[in-house]
């Protein structure tokens, strides 16, 4: 059995879904590294349900690394009905279990190829296990706050069917509450509805985004503008009662460069005109998440030479990776890894072993090539 698919084997025998603990994988982790002679480092934490994270950096060298591949711990949740979740299964051409393809498939590959390649490197390199990115790349951006993790290159580890990614767009998300005044149903005047108010303002953000939204473009992407939606949207408390209150969860997807801020900056705007309408309208936003896109120029080195090894052109996606936090810490990013995207987060996640050998041998050339 090829070293890439058993030690993919024991990381998925490992349960790391987000909401627990990844120590146990990063304990795996560090020994695998250490075995390899690289100097390690943690960050730790404790996330907001009081349970400990952790980072995971492993160093070749002293200086700035010339290249660091970079590859989140955590899962998303698996069906308990799914039997071979944490039992790597080989069928035809693919590889099946939880984190098969997102991420550890590309874990495997970093440190096969690091292992392969360390005795041939004369400059600094870098391995990074970062938790909690199925959560809002919260362990990424505990590096960033930190400093840690500083590279000149970064391999972000996502399923990419090895396609180089070379930027994506942002990814931001608020809490917005629509206010009304509770009342008897068949008393109207006595109460405002949250409902027909909400209404009112969704339509307006609607209306937004298919106008004033898609002004600015950039056709590397698709679609090529920003996107927002609302994904979640709760109100009222039973069907004779006005309703007082509607809660919505609103998210949007600048690119990269595009202000933050454009969504939030609209519905204040249209907070406004409904206030405008209506002066006893009232609603409240908080901000979540405001995480910008990134973008690095498709002549960029790391993206020639991974074009070069795979023959696939670099391309762009509209999903968020940790590509924003490793530029944030000076590294020139490129999302690569085996698998496809479409099949990640799903019972049946897989990867095919093909990609999977491939992966660690493009991983393997570039730690030659860069730091070499």
């Amino acid at each position: 059995m090829s070293e890439v698919i058993s030690l993919l084997r024991d990381l998925v025998a490992i349960d790391s879904t987000s909401t627990k603990t990844n120590v146990p994988i990063i304990d795996a982790l560090e020994r695998r590294v250490l075995a390899l002679g690289l100097r390690t480092e943690r960050q730790r934490y404790v996330d907001d349900a009081g349970i400990e994270k952790q980072n995971l950096l492993a160093f070749t060298g002293e200086g700035t690394p010339e290249l660091a591949l970079v590859g989140h711990s955590d899962c998303v949740p698996f069906d308990t009905a799914w039997s071979e979740a944490l039992s790597l299964t080989e069928r035809g051409d693919f590889l099946y279990g939880r984190g098969a393809c997102d991420t550890k498939a590309f874990i495997s590959c970093a440190i096969t190829a690091m292992g392969r390649a360390k005795s041939k490197l004369k400059k600094p390199a870098m391995l990074v296990f970062t938790a909690d990115e199925e959560l809002g790349c919260v362990g990424a951006k505990k590096l960033v706050a930190a400093g840690l993790g500083k590279s000149k290159r970064a391999m972000v580890g996502e399923p990419t069917s090895l396609r180089p990614i070379r930027a994506n767009k942002g990814y931001c998300l608020a809490e917005v509450d629509v206010h009304g005044k509770e009342g008897h149903s068949a008393y109207p005047d006595t109460g405002a509805s949250a409902v027909f108010r909400a209404s009112r303002l969704l339509t307006k953000l609607e209306a937004f985004s298919k106008t004033t939204l898609r002004e600015t473009t950039d056709p590397a992407f698709e679609p090529p503008f920003g996107t927002l939606n609302v994904g979640i949207l709760n109100g009222g408390k039973a069907k004779n009662v006005i309703p007082g209150l509607v809660r919505f969860m609103l998210e949007w997807r600048p690119l990269p460069g595009q202000d933050v801020n454009v969504v939030l900056d609209a519905l204040e705007r249209i907070r406004q005109q409904c206030v405008a309408e209506e002066p006893s309208f009232s609603m409240t936003i908080k901000p979540l998440r405001l995480d910008r896109g990134f973008a690095t120029d498709p002549a960029a080195d790391l993206v020639t030479f991974i074009t070069s090894q795979t023959g696939k052109q670099p391309d762009t996606v509209s999903f968020g990776t940790e590509g924003p936090q490793l530029a944030a810490l000076g590294a020139v990013p490129v999302v690569f890894g085996p698998g496809d995207i479409t099949v990640a987060h799903q019972t049946g996640e897989h990867v095919p072993t093909k990609e999977l050998l491939r992966c660690a041998e493009v991983m393997e050339a570039a730690l030659l090539h860069f730091a070499g």
